[in-house]
């Protein structure tokens, strides 16, 4: 990893509004090439050549905020260091925490390459999200006793971790979205000494979060996502969320299935 990424990622915790309008973030080959032809698809876009998809996919996922909830040892709790928080499985809290989170379902797939578009075998994720009314488990209140919604993958031979979640609310000032960080090793997520490689975050496109919040459970988000545009997010709105938007399959009835393809230079 460059070492200039390597400060950025330990400097780009939340630190408040301001700090995050100021490192909003290095946005570049994904918007310059997302005009380009339909043959090949790389994390959701479709380029005209390989030359193109392969520039894709150098181009690394962007740096974001980690907000103000990772419970990742940086901001109050850390939840990678609680026994069974490896699991695939985030509804239901653990550790002695019995509640679960009710939603919409939702399993999302995060596949990670590094710059020469090889899997990342091994690497492992925390991916954390808040909960259908807005909030986050740890910290929130009413759920500051829950640690559900929080979850560390390793990824497998094609470089994919896969979690089993409900769709998250839309909160006040932001995009419906999940927090991720990358860590090289499975050993690394789950020490509290452990370096995180990236800090990203995935964008869910507006139609389905808006027929997510037309059921019950969600009807602040219903105003909350009225009053945001993926433009005027404070994270995603420089470029669209150009490399960072899920794609979807599914329904509300079925629950949704979300994919991202991540670039990550560890």
């Amino acid at each position: 990893m460059r070492p200039d990424n390597d400060a950025y990622v330990a400097a780009v915790h939340d630190k408040g509004l301001q700090f995050d309008l100021r490192t909003m973030s290095r946005r570049r080959m994904l918007t310059a090439l997302g005009g380009a032809g339909v043959l090949t698809a790389v994390g959701g876009h479709v380029f005209a050549d390989p030359t193109a998809a392969e520039a894709a996919c150098a181009a690394e996922v962007d740096s974001e905020t980690a907000g103000p909830y990772p419970a990742d040892g940086t901001n109050g709790p850390n939840v990678r260091t609680i026994s069974g928080v490896v699991r695939s499985d985030i509804r239901s809290s653990f550790g002695g925490a019995t509640g679960i989170a009710g939603g919409i379902g939702l399993t999302f797939s995060l596949t990670l390459l590094n710059l020469s578009c090889a899997p990342l075998a091994g690497a492992a994720v925390y991916a954390w999200h808040c909960d259908r009314e807005g909030r986050y488990s740890l910290y929130s209140s009413g759920v500051t006793n829950q640690n559900y919604l929080r979850g560390i993958q390793v990824a497998n031979s094609s470089g994919t971790v896969t979690f089993t979640s409900i769709y998250p609310g839309c909160y006040a000032g932001r995009w419906p979205h999940i927090h991720f960080e990358v860590y090289r090793s499975l050993a690394a997520a789950t020490t509290s000494s452990g370096l995180i490689a990236k800090t990203s975050q995935i964008a869910l496109p507006k139609d389905a979060s808006s027929a997510v919040y037309a059921t019950t459970g969600y009807s602040q988000s219903v105003t909350n996502l009225s009053r945001i545009t993926l433009a005027g997010d404070m994270v995603f709105g420089d470029d669209l969320a150009a490399g960072q938007m899920a794609t979807l399959t599914g329904g509300v009835t079925s629950g949704y299935v979300a994919t991202l393809t991540a670039t990550v230079n560890v």
